[in-house]
C-alpha cells in the first residue's frame, strides 16, 4: 500500500469510530475503500482514540475557564454529551443491541444473533444505556472536581485497543460485511507495536499508576471476549461497540478508584 492508501484507511477509521466530518474535508473519504484499505483502517484505531481522548481533555480544560460558574456536576453533563456526540452513540447502538440480545437469547447463539439484527431497541437496551450513561456522568464528576482530566485522555485509546485485539483474535460470526475485512488482515504486529509504545510512553514520563489502566483495559477485553466465545463463538460489530463502552466506563472507574488510594 502506498501512502495514499495509508491515509485514506486512517480516514475510514475516523469514518467508522467518529461522527468527525472528514467525508466533507477530504475527496478521498467520499471514495468506497479496498477491502485492503478497510481492514488496514483497524491499525488507526487506537490514534482515533487518541483524537476523541484528546477533544475531551481539551473540552475539560476549557469549562473551568469560562468563569460562569458550572459545577463539576454540569461540566460532566457536557462533557458526556460531546463524547456521545463526538462517536455519534455507534458503540451505544452497539450496546443497546447487545443488551436486548444476551437476555432475549436464552443463551442460543442463533436467537441472539437474529435479536441483534432487530434494529428496535427493548426495555433491557434502554435500561443498561441509562444505566451506563449515569455511571459514566458520576465517574467523570468525579475526575472533573479531583482536576484528573490529562489521564481521560487514555480511556478512548485503552478502549479502541482493547477492540483492535478482539478483532484480532477472535473469530468474526457473521460471514459478510465489514466485520469480515478487518478479520481478513494481519493486524497483529501493530497492536503490539502499539501497545508497547503506549507503556514506554508512560514508563519514560513515569506515570506509574497509569500502569494498572493498561492492565485493566486488558483484562476487560479478555472478559468481554471469553463472554462472547461462549454465547456466539465469536464477535458482531454490536458486540464490539458494547466492548468498547463498556472498557471506557471500567476504565473511568479505574481511573477513580486509581488516585482516590
Amino acid at each position: 500500500m502506498g501512502w495514499r492508501d495509508w491515509w485514506h484507511s486512517f480516514l475510514v477509521s475516523l469514518q467508522f469510530l467518529t461522527s468527525i466530518p472528514v467525508h466533507k474535508w477530504f475527496a478521498v473519504a467520499r471514495t468506497i475503500p479496498r477491502g485492503e484499505v478497510a481492514g488496514n483502517a483497524l491499525l488507526f484505531y487506537p490514534l482515533a482514540g487518541l483524537i476523541l481522548g484528546t477533544l475531551l481533555v481539551a473540552l475539560a480544560t476549557l469549562l473551568p475557564t469560562l468563569q460562569i460558574g458550572l459545577s463539576p456536576a454540569l461540566q460532566a453533563g457536557l462533557l458526556l454529551v460531546f463524547w456521545v456526540m463526538l462517536t455519534g452513540a455507534l458503540h451505544l447502538d452497539g450496546l443497546g443491541d447487545a443488551a436486548d440480545a444476551w437476555l432475549g437469547g436464552l443463551g442460543d447463539q442463533a436467537r441472539t444473533l437474529a435479536i441483534m439484527k432487530d434494529p428496535t431497541s427493548g426495555p433491557v437496551a434502554i435500561v443498561v444505556l441509562v444505566l451506563l450513561l449515569l455511571l459514566k456522568w458520576l465517574l467523570l464528576t468525579e475526575l472533573i472536581a479531583a482536576q484528573l482530566l490529562l489521564p481521560l485522555l487514555l480511556v478512548p485509546v485503552l478502549a479502541r485497543l482493547q477492540v483492535m485485539a478482539l478483532i484480532i483474535y477472535t473469530p468474526y460470526v457473521r460471514g459478510q460485511g465489514m466485520g469480515s475485512d478487518l478479520k481478513n488482515q494481519t493486524q497483529a504486529k501493530g497492536f503490539w507495536v502499539q501497545l508497547v509504545a503506549i507503556l514506554l510512553v508512560l514508563l519514560v514520563g513515569q506515570y506509574w499508576q497509569l500502569l494498572g489502566l493498561v492492565a485493566l483495559a486488558l483484562l476487560a477485553g479478555y472478559y468481554w471476549r471469553r463472554l462472547m466465545i461462549r454465547r456466539l463463538q465469536g464477535w458482531t460489530g454490536d458486540t464490539a461497540g458494547a466492548s468498547i463502552e463498556l472498557t471506557e466506563c471500567v476504565l473511568l472507574l479505574g481511573l477513580v478508584g486509581i488516585f482516590s488510594v
